[in-house]
């Protein structure tokens, strides 16, 4: 076990206490080869009383990825710490970003089934989450996506907020745990690399007070959907596959989770964007009627939501969802 003295590892095990809700379960740390994701591997494996294994994820996308992979298992096997690399069954395409992480989530949640995780750990620290609030923040975000990174969200867990990008390289040197460099975390095609290099050049903002804000940001969203569940079960009636939404007299953030709430039980997964949602409530308050996706929406005293009828060529029409 690590030094009592060690401010990290009680960092670290108080944050994966309150995420997990124990001091025992069995976690799967996502580990690339960065500073941010060895240093969290190394504090968790001397500091957690439960099971610990680690994964890689090698996408292909770059000669180095293999290496940087062996790389990890070599540390893992000089520490005690099970762990596999995990490979796609088919190419990355499309956005490359985005498709590679819905392709690592995914390789990820089959690898703690497989060891029985019962938590997949990511190392996003306090300088994703600032980056990632105005990023957001830029692109005129709600409130739900001012909330930034989730500290949990379902089996994924990032212990890491509460640390700066700084303090886990930091940790690396003194340590000595060797890293690798990932050279796309250079490229300045990506938005996020843009807002770091730009963030290089403002040092005021210390990122450890924008988790905070975001923090408090997903307590209002969790407060949001507490009342939201509750008010539809007052006023949100289903009836021989329609949906009624009996009261709209809510202020806009409410009233905006209830319709998306009403749209999800005739359309589920429907993800309107933000936009989209409030043409669509204008239009009901109006007493008009719109379509979003595949449902029929008809405004008045109640509003009604309900299966746009299909065309003659057997599809449904709309203006689809955004």
């Amino acid at each position: 076990m690590p030094d009592a003295n060690n401010e990290a590892f009680h960092r670290v095990a108080g944050a994966l206490a309150a995420l997990t809700g124990g001091e025992s379960a069995a976690l799967l740390v996502a580990v690339s080869g960065g500073p941010d994701s060895m240093a969290m591997l190394d504090m968790v494996r001397q500091g957690w009383a439960g099971a610990v294994s680690a994964a890689t994820v090698d996408h292909g996308l770059r000669p180095e990825s293999a290496d940087e992979a062996a790389m990890v298992a070599r540390y893992c096997a000089a520490v005690g710490v099970p762990h596999a690399t995990l490979h796609p069954d088919a190419p990355i395409t499309g956005s490359v970003q985005a498709a590679a992480r819905a392709v690592r989530y995914r390789l990820l949640a089959i690898e703690a089934t497989r060891v029985r995780a019962d938590f997949i750990l990511t190392a996003h620290h306090a300088d994703d989450q600032l980056e990632t609030l105005l990023m957001r923040l830029a692109r005129g975000s709600g409130v739900d996506g001012l909330a930034g990174v989730r500290a949990r969200n379902g089996q994924v867990i990032r212990p890491m907020l509460g640390f700066a990008k700084a303090e886990l390289a930091r940790y690396c040197n003194q340590h000595a745990i060797a890293f690798v460099t990932d050279p796309s975390n250079a490229n300045t095609d990506f938005d996020r690399v843009q807002m770091r290099n730009a963030l290089q050049h403002f040092d005021r903002i210390d990122p450890l007070q924008a988790v905070r804000s975001a923090a408090a940001l997903a307590d209002a969203v969790e407060a949001l959907d507490w009342i939201t569940e509750r008010e539809a079960d007052w006023v949100v009636h289903s009836e021989s596959g329609s949906i009624t939404l009996m009261c709209s007299d809510y202020p806009p953030a409410l009233l905006r989770r209830l319709v998306l709430r009403c749209l999800c039980q005739i359309q589920p997964g429907i993800a309107p964007r933000g936009d989209a949602l409030d043409r669509l409530i204008a239009t009901l308050q109006a007493g008009g009627q719109g379509m979003i996706g595949e449902v029929l929406c008809r405004g008045g005293g109640s509003w009604h939501f309900a299966p746009a009828p299909a065309r003659r060529n057997g599809s449904t029409g709309g203006c689809g969802t955004e």
